[in-house]
């Protein structure tokens, strides 16, 4: 099987979403008739739609129909758990420090500037446990300079014991990261943890054997640089692919016609309220 890399891959993937988009927005009885089933996920709540990974983007999507969440976990000063992108909070807050930095009291005196609060992990979990029939991604944010093995390994202890007490029935509850190392080390101490490896780059040979040196099956890799080929290799060695990133109709669309099994999104709503009106063969998780 040849794989496509540099300009050619550019090109391949450009003819392949404009493939996607007219086949998808064509009103033809053989377009209609090959059903698309994929799991859509709202990246941080839906970054692009709402105020990113507070409560009040989780609940506005939730009341929107999305059953998919993607939040960024970051351990304070004072060893607790909240729900932060970002290295610093200059881009949320205002504030040029960063959430490892601080003490869980003082970031509860901030707000971001949408005026929501930043939550803690466990106020999220809350927020989830009645809601059956979830899928959620957990993406671990421990950048090497405030993380070092020590925190980490504290850091996974903690996030894999509160994220195992408190999941809702029928839900899927998964540990993410670029960062191998808790990785690694969730997948030596809790052989039984779900773990998806992420990467920025093209879904290709060598990401897949990261992923086996691992023992991890799930993957995260780029929508605008990966082939429909590769999907296809790495699902016949048993792998399960999410693609993002998702900031359009169209990129959601191109992930549909490379065969991703799960999308992230930025504008998870819109893509509900468009499959709603013009995709009756689309069927969202």
């Amino acid at each position: 099987m040849m794989i496509k890399t540099g300009k050619s891959s550019i090109g391949w993937v450009l003819v392949e979403a404009l493939t996607a988009i007219f086949i998808f927005m064509s009103g033809s009885p053989q377009a209609h008739a090959q059903k698309a089933e994929v799991k859509l996920f709202a990246h941080r709540g839906g970054v692009m739609e709402y105020d990113e990974n507070t409560i009040q983007a989780f609940q506005e999507t939730y009341n929107r129909g999305l059953r998919g969440y993607e939040i960024d976990v970051r351990r304070t000063k004072d060893g607790q758990l909240v729900i932060f992108h970002d290295e610093t909070l200059d881009r949320i807050v205002g504030l040029s420090t960063g959430i490892e930095k601080q003490t869980l009291k003082e970031l509860k005196s901030l707000k971001t500037k949408k005026g929501n609060v930043i939550p803690t992990l466990d106020e999220v979990l809350a927020f989830f446990n009645d809601k059956p029939g979830l899928y959620v991604e957990f993406e671990m944010k421990t950048n090497k300079p405030a993380y070092d093995e020590n925190k980490l390994v504290k850091y996974c202890d903690e996030l894999y014991n509160k994220v195992h007490a408190s999941k809702p029935a029928r839900s899927t509850y998964v540990l993410t990261s670029f960062d191998k190392r808790p990785l690694s080390y969730l997948k030596k101490t809790y052989p039984s943890v779900d773990l998806l490896f992420i990467k920025a780059e093209a879904l290709n040979q060598s990401v897949l054997d990261e992923a086996t040196a691992m023992g991890i099956k799930r993957l995260g890799c780029r929508v605008d640089k990966t082939t429909k080929e590769m999907v296809q290799q790495a699902k016949k060695q048993g792998f399960s692919v999410s693609l993002w990133p998702g900031k359009s109709v169209d990129d959601f669309l191109l992930g549909l016609a490379l065969g991703g099994d799960y999308l992230c999104s930025d504008v998870p709503v819109a893509i509900t309220e468009w499959a709603k009106a013009n995709g009756s063969w689309i069927t969202l998780k």
